[in-house]
């Protein structure tokens, strides 16, 4: 694709970055955290942690988007670093974990936050669907005219929620500094990072459409880093406020924590205000992953391993893939719990995330230093060494989450070479004379 074709600029991939991440979780995590480590200082040290790790991620992932800038996020990078069965599967998850699964839980999320407006007759997984509905339908239309939409709104969302997170620094709950951990909660500090890293997850945003992006050499490892920096600083202030807003205990398990941090320190007025602002963020994160995730089954059906009717054309989106991610994030409204849907895609997205980056180092090693990576070899490393035992310690505290994890990997291998047997076994077209 030429880059006159190419109709995303650099500021509005950054702008992709954050819309995939706030909302992500930001607003409804940190009581689970709390309910965790049981300590406001562990839960900042992971959102740090979480912050650290997505930074050295897009860094990773703009060395590789420099190498690889086409649109497909981790399937086209395996494709191409490690091998098709890798790529397969890492696709498999971007469809059914990295976007749709997510997609039910931040739709429930922003009908939770809603709640002091809705009816008490009406279930919050309605509101859900209307939501999942309308940003489909906008995305069926144009992909351009939905990226302006989101850049315009995520200006004016950063702006808010700074503007919050200055109130709220301002008037903390005192007695919450002097809350300490028991030995026993950094042991979950591992858990804790897979849980957060749900929110940090969008740092890898603008790869999946990086055949849309003017310059990707240059404008996608930027957006990347640049969109990265952004969330985190606007992550470590948001926390600050809403694990040191109120007590522990009326903290602990909430998923609407910002509402419950916000009526502390404000009352019942500020509270509804930091609800519209949630949600705002909420459906915008809906918008965004609405927009990429359709972006990885076009490619895989491109390359033949989905069916073509999967594939975009004539510059459109990719409309049967987009509805048949609203089909799967319906599902997952209706079936999962929110808990344990931050834990299984945190735990089966980190696989994915070292499967890819294994593959940048494997590349690495094979080109040298024309292939640049920064901080090599130490940035992928400590990359891997994060999610590498955060996973293993979901595994070991988390079992039933971690098996439902393990299984959607195997049925994705499974799935694989069925595929290749059944277009194996599929006849040769005739030729004509």
């Amino acid at each position: 694709m030429s880059d006159g074709e190419r109709r995303l600029g650099p500021w509005a991939a950054t702008a992709l970055v954050v819309a995939n991440m706030v909302g992500t979780g930001v607003f409804t995590t940190s009581g689970i955290l709390m309910d965790i480590l049981g300590s406001p200082w562990l839960v900042l040290l992971t959102w740090l942690l979480g912050g650290v790790t997505a930074l050295l991620g897009a860094l990773c992932y703009g060395a590789l988007a420099q190498r690889i800038p086409e649109s497909g996020g981790e399937y086209i990078f395996l494709s191409r670093t490690l091998h098709p069965v890798a790529a397969y599967v890492a696709g498999w998850l971007s469809l059914i974990v990295g976007f749709a699964v997510p997609l039910g839980a931040l739709a429930f999320a922003f009908a939770e936050y809603l709640r002091p407006w809705l009816p008490h007759s009406v279930d919050a997984r309605i509101v859900a669907t209307l939501l999942m509905l309308g940003a489909s339908f906008i995305h069926l239309g144009s992909l351009t005219l939905g990226a302006r939409i989101q850049a315009g709104i995520v200006v004016a969302e950063v702006v808010l929620i700074t503007l919050f997170a200055s109130f709220g620094l301002g008037r903390l709950y005192p007695d919450g500094f002097h809350a300490a951990a028991s030995p026993g909660h950094f042991g979950k500090l591992g858990l804790a990072l897979v849980v957060v890293s749900f929110s940090y997850l969008g740092w890898n945003g603008a790869v999946y459409i990086g055949g849309e992006v003017k310059d990707p050499k240059r404008n996608l490892p930027r957006s990347l880093i640049l969109g990265t920096s952004i969330v985190t600083v606007l992550y470590m202030a948001l926390n600050a406020f809403f694990v040191f807003a109120a007590p522990v205990k009326e903290l602990a398990g909430r998923i609407d924590v910002a509402h419950v941090a916000a009526a502390a320190v404000g009352g019942p007025r500020l509270a509804a205000a930091v609800s519209a602002l949630v949600a705002l963020a909420l459906a915008l994160c809906v918008s965004a992953l609405t927009m990429t995730g359709p972006q990885v089954a076009a490619r895989m059906a491109a390359d033949g391993l989905l069916p073509r009717l999967f594939a975009s054309s004539a510059g459109r989106p990719p409309r049967l893939a987009l509805l048949a991610q609203l089909a799967l994030g319906l599902l997952a409204l209706w079936t999962a719990t929110f808990e344990r849907i931050l834990t299984y895609v945190g735990f089966t997205l980190g696989i994915s995330m070292v499967a890819t980056i294994v593959g940048l180092c494997r590349l690495r090693l094979k080109e040298g230093p024309a292939l640049h990576v920064p901080g090599w070899p130490w940035v992928p490393g400590l990359f891997l060494a994060f999610v590498v035992g955060s996973t293993i310690f979901t595994v070991v505290q988390r079992p039933f989450e971690g098996l439902i994890g393990i299984g959607t990997l195997g049925i994705g291998v499974v799935a694989y070479f069925v595929q290749k047997r059944t277009k194996n076994s599929s006849p040769a077209p005739a030729s004509t004379p």
